[in-house]
């Protein structure tokens, strides 16, 4: 069984983002360790929002 998509839903709600991880590795300044270990539990690419969840940064102290 088929079903007809309405175009103007997607264009209303939006499509996930999907990123590259080593670019979203580079724009949010992860070190290797961490871009290695996304890499390994989400693969070469994953939505925005699974990234954003499971990456981590050292805090930067003065």
């Amino acid at each position: 069984m088929s079903e007809r998509i309405d175009l103007e839903q997607f264009e209303q709600k939006g499509l996930r983002k999907v990123w590259s991880v080593s670019e979203f590795a580079k724009r949010y300044r992860l070190d290797r360790t961490e871009e290695a270990r996304l890499l390994k539990l989400l693969g070469p690419f994953a939505s925005e929002q699974e990234l954003l969840m499971n990456a981590s940064r050292t805090p930067r102290f003065r």
